[in-house]
């Protein structure tokens, strides 16, 4: 440490000139300003700051003070900092503190909590946790995250998630964009994901407690899972309205997802180049990037679904089966509702023809591994580890059945019908 000092050997007062006029040398330096406890610290690069060095519980310590301050605010920092050390208390102690209090704050935010969790979450292996990580993390950045995002979860209480609730319910949160869709499902989903990460951080903090209490949910449990199965007469009149439509892609696509139990999705955007040929026939070859399961899934067509494929035209330089122009299918409500009202069905979602079809498997007598691997649906557990078979020939199989007991309830056979016999003598 140096310093200007006076005649007397004491060290000189600073000034703001003095301190401007500071030539950086090769080592770093602590100029003093007097008596004070005050110190300029200029770095061999130039750079220039103030710090305040004091004796507490008999140990030397040093105060950094915020950058770019004046030598006045400096000089009054430093004797508020003096007047804490005589009070018995250690200003940089204090600030040490602060720090690290700021420092568990910023740890502790939801969003810092929810990224935490969806990183683990995604370390797991696939399977069902995976399914929706991605859409989960979308949710939390669009309705999520801005309002409760950067608060402690410690300090998130029970009343600041109704209100968020309340406003996803109500759509009344806005982005950039505009108003944000909401709703009551859209709301209670939301609730869920909230309670999970809540949870999942309670297990990892002792004194942490979940806010979150029964009735908190915008929808009843009998509201939010469907069990909608078509009747084989609903079946019957949405199929013959959809088939007496061979050019509409809708119609097509509907008949098509009866017969491979696929998602909506997964069959709007099918593409030519998914459809190959296997050592047991024509396939339906579903890429890892387009299921939920995040991993390639075959699914074997049957006969009437390569037929309904067949019959599809092929427009010059576009990929998608079902298309009205060059991109897949959109506007299913559109198309939905008139084949509703040509059909006289109502009351349908198209993910009903996925729970229908895999209904129709049992009644087909398909077990039920079989079944759900044609919907896609993995094995877990001890099952997947030491099952390691892709299920080709019995899905095969169990498509064909699909397809039969359809054909079956379309087109039921004529009763068997025995002529009455005149009686003897009669004309």
């Amino acid at each position: 440490m140096d310093g200007v000092t006076r005649g007397n050997g004491d060290p000189k007062k600073l000034t703001d000139i003095a301190i401007r006029n500071l030539k950086a040398g090769a080592a770093r330096r602590e100029i003093s300003d007097g008596k004070n406890g005050l110190f300029v610290i200029l770095q061999p690069g130039g750079r220039k700051s103030f710090a305040v060095r004091y004796r507490f519980d008999g140990r030397p310590r040093k105060l950094t003070l915020p950058r770019g301050i004046t030598l006045a605010a400096a000089r009054k920092a430093a004797a508020d900092a003096i007047h804490e050390v005589e009070q018995g208390r250690d200003p940089a102690g204090a600030k040490q503190q602060a720090k690290e209090a700021q420092r568990i704050a910023a740890a502790n935010t939801f969003r810092a909590i929810s990224e935490s969790y969806l990183e683990r979450e995604a370390k797991k292996e696939e399977g069902k946790r995976l399914r929706s990580l991605k859409w989960r993390r979308t949710l939390l950045e669009r309705l999520v995250y801005p309002t409760l995002g950067d608060r402690p979860i410690t300090v998130i209480k029970r009343r600041a998630i109704v209100e968020l609730l309340d406003a996803i319910e109500d759509g009344k949160l806005v982005n950039a964009k505009g108003p944000i869709k909401g709703g009551a499902t859209m709301a209670h989903v939301t609730l869920a994901i909230i309670r999970k990460i809540m949870r999942w951080h309670a297990t990892r903090d002792e004194d942490y407690v979940v806010p979150i209490v029964p009735g908190m949910g915008r929808i009843r449990p009998d509201e939010h899972a469907r069990s909608r199965v078509l009747t084989d007469d609903e079946l019957r009149r949405i199929w013959r309205a959809a088939e007496a439509q061979p050019n509409d892609p809708f119609a097509t696509m509907i008949r098509f997802m009866l017969l491979t139990a696929c998602r909506r999705s997964e069959a709007a955007a099918l593409t030519w180049d998914e459809i190959v040929t296997d050592d047991i026939g024509s396939c339906w070859l579903l890429p890892a990037a387009r299921n939920k399961v995040k991993v390639d899934l075959i699914r074997p067509l049957s006969k009437a679904a390569q037929d309904l494929l067949a019959a599809q035209p092929r427009i010059d330089d576009c990929p998608y089966i079902f298309t009205y122009g060059r991109r897949p299918l959109a506007a299913f409500s559109q198309c939905k509702d008139e084949l509703d009202e040509a059909s006289g069905v109502t009351g349908w979602t198209l993910h009903d023809c996925r729970r229908t079809a895999r209904t129709l498997m049992s009644r087909a007598g398909v077990i039920s591994d079989h079944a759900e691997q044609c919907l896609g649906h993995l094995l877990y557990g001890v099952r997947k580890t030491y099952n390691r078979d892709d299920f080709k020939p019995q899905k095969k199989a169990a498509f064909d059945a699909l397809a039969g007991l359809l054909d079956r309830i379309v087109n039921p056979p004529a009763a068997d019908v025995t002529p009455l016999r005149r009686p003897s003598g009669t004309p």
